[in-house]
């Protein structure tokens, strides 16, 4: 079997699993981390949304012999660590999560680690080119959400931004 090593969260893993097998099912089955969901395991829900090397992508659709030895996965597990300091909030968390419990955006929450992922990306790629997010940035998060807390989702993520600001 391959053997199979990249950085989860900042630490480096190392697993035996054949190249062709799915990111998702590495994470969840082999590693334990559970935060990124299963929901459609055909890139299309995107309750999986983790981050590669800074950018959002769906565990889902990327088979783990993708992944370089070098490359950095981050899940909403990790993503606190990510934050400096002084940006987290309360609770020790992100400044994206600790806005998601300010307006009490999830119900079920299930779709949540996923969404605030992508916020988080979002925002990231709008900082980076100088700018704010616009609601263009905002239409083009495509995360379902059964329960419907959209309006909470993009309050959310503009105050997660304000707060990732500094």
């Amino acid at each position: 079997m391959p053997r199979q090593s990249f950085i989860l969260n900042g630490e480096t893993v190392t697993v035996d699993v054949a190249d062709d097998v799915r990111l998702l099912w590495v994470l969840r089955d082999l590693l334990g981390v559970t935060g990124p969901k299963y929901g459609c395991g055909i890139n299309v829900c995107k309750a999986c949304t983790s981050h590669i090397n800074g950018k959002a992508f769906n565990p889902c659709a990327v088979p783990v012999g993708a992944l370089k030895k070098g490359d950095e996965v981050t899940t909403i597990e990790g993503l606190p660590d990510t934050a400096p300091q002084a940006q987290r909030g309360p609770n020790g968390l992100h400044p994206m999560q600790e806005a998601w419990l300010e307006r009490d955006v999830a119900q079920c929450g299930y779709c949540q680690p996923g969404q605030i992922m992508a916020a988080v990306a979002v925002v990231r790629r709008a900082q980076a080119e100088n700018r704010t997010v616009t609601d263009e940035d905002l239409d083009g998060i495509r995360n379902i959400c059964r329960c419907g807390t959209y309006t909470r989702i993009r309050e959310a993520l503009r105050e997660g931004e304000q707060a990732m600001r500094g």
